[in-house]
């Protein structure tokens, strides 16, 4: 299972009221490529696969396919806006290392 948390609920809802189109979800997904092997994926979906991972948290909607599944089981996503950094983070227990911009990791 893939956790949200607050802060990161509120800035998806900001995202999604802000899309001027409707939106269905949120797809967190992983893919190859980064500094560390694997890069995490967020994007505005107006539709859902059957495939899909569908989780609610609340007003928001969360979208996973299933080869990210089990890349993401545990993660916790988290959004921080600061002066020194303004963003989603990821603490993902599947992680044996990530770079230092926390954007990718290797399993």
């Amino acid at each position: 299972m893939v956790t949200l948390t607050p802060a990161a609920q509120l800035a998806i809802s900001r995202f999604i009221e802000n899309a001027g189109t409707p939106v269905a979800g949120l797809r967190v997904s992983v893919s190859d490529g980064g500094c560390s092997g694997y890069k995490y994926g967020l994007q505005l979906e107006t539709t859902v696969s059957e495939q899909d991972t569908s989780l609610s948290f609340g007003e928001v909607c969360l979208l996973i396919d299933p080869e990210s599944l089990p890349l993401l089981q545990g993660c916790v996503v988290d959004f921080v806006e600061s002066l020194d950094e303004s963003g989603f983070k990821f603490e993902n227990p599947n992680a044996k290392a990530a770079c230092n911009c926390g954007k990718s990791f290797a399993a």
